[in-house]
């Protein structure tokens, strides 16, 4: 449990205008939200009196705040493996390995990220989801952004929201990409399969754009950027253009074989039992220092091999897994 207090004078310019819009302008470390619900909890006093969330301000009037922001429970730290991409005091950017999930939750109570991601830094017990602003399925591999302090929390999750938040993936899907462009269709549950995502008529809003890096027989190499965040999104995209990922359980379906594929691009085919999906870049504004950071990380040896496979060589495969966001042709 940690105590949040303030003290403060509302200044000129803010005279009739909701309160909880107004502390939300002057303490922007925190959500509207959670202001509201500090107000309605009578942890604000406005000149010594409980206001309600609408009462209209005035310049001069006394703001005291005094507020308890409890520690997230149930999550149990544990030693868990994942990589560090970097870390300082208000920002950490892990990558997670395929097999891991990010959340705990019905039948994954133990060895998730989170888990790990409290034995490794404690402090996160006190941030809603141990700081984790996003997350990437059980067998999606690569980076996400931990916030490590309540401000950066709350700044990194209006950028989220807001799109600020760069992150790109890399992919391997099924089919002959002829071009690259952008997926725009809602997702929602699917109408019959409630464990699945689809594109619904009364889905939310979502769109994937994505690049060619590399044409194969049947298959394509592809630079993802998601300017939304719906679960399942690259997948569920992809699958409803006719190119789902390799490997992916859920909605890739059968193997795709090449004809005249040689022994071991079919074992590697049919031996790549996840999706071939990895979040290989984030790009995002410093809570903080305001400096713009860009992190990667590698693809997994898994989908180097299955990418050697398909090119034809290692060292075509490390080529292609290098190449840069492409521009589209014009």
């Amino acid at each position: 449990m940690s105590r949040v207090t303030h003290r403060f004078i509302i200044p000129a310019g803010y005279e009739g205008r909701r309160l909880d819009r107004v502390l939300a302008e002057l303490l922007p470390d925190y959500s509207r939200t959670r202001l509201k619900g500090w107000i309605l909890a009578g942890c604000v006093r406005l000149d010594g009196q409980p206001p309600d969330p609408r009462t209209a301000v005035a310049a001069g009037q006394a703001v005291e705040i005094a507020a308890e922001v409890p520690a997230e429970g149930a999550v149990v730290a544990q030693p868990v493996a994942f990589a560090i991409v970097h870390e300082d005091d208000q920002v950490l950017v892990v990558n997670k390995p395929a097999g891991v999930v990010t959340h705990p939750g019905a039948g994954n109570r133990d060895a998730t990220l989170e888990n790990g991601l409290r034995h490794h830094a404690p402090s996160l017990a006190e941030l809603p989801r141990s700081g984790l602003l996003h997350r990437l399925d059980k067998d999606t591999s690569g980076l996400i952004l931990v916030a490590k302090t309540l401000a950066a929390h709350t700044r990194l999750s209006r950028d989220l929201q807001e799109r600020r938040i760069r992150r790109e993936y890399r992919a391997i899907v099924n089919g002959v990409v002829t071009a690259g462009g952008t997926v725009e269709a809602p997702i929602g549950r699917h109408p019959v399969q409630r464990t699945r995502m689809a594109v619904t008529e009364g889905g939310r809003p979502a769109v994937t754009h994505y690049r060619v890096l590399a044409r194969f027989a049947v298959h394509s190499f592809l630079a993802v950027r998601l300017e939304t965040g719906r679960t399942h999104q690259i997948r569920v995209h992809f699958a409803h253009r006719g190119f789902p990922i390799v490997g992916d359980p859920t909605y890739g379906g059968r193997p795709r074989l090449p004809a005249g594929a040689d022994a071991a691009l079919i074992a590697a085919l049919r031996g790549f039992h996840r999706q071939a999906l990895h979040a290989n870049a984030i790009r995002f504004t410093h809570p903080s220092s305001g400096a713009e950071l860009d992190f990667s990380a590698a693809l997994p040896q898994d989908m180097r091999d299955l990418l050697a496979a398909l090119a034809g060589g290692t060292a075509t495969a490390a080529r292609l897994e290098s190449l840069p966001w492409p521009e589209p042709s014009r």
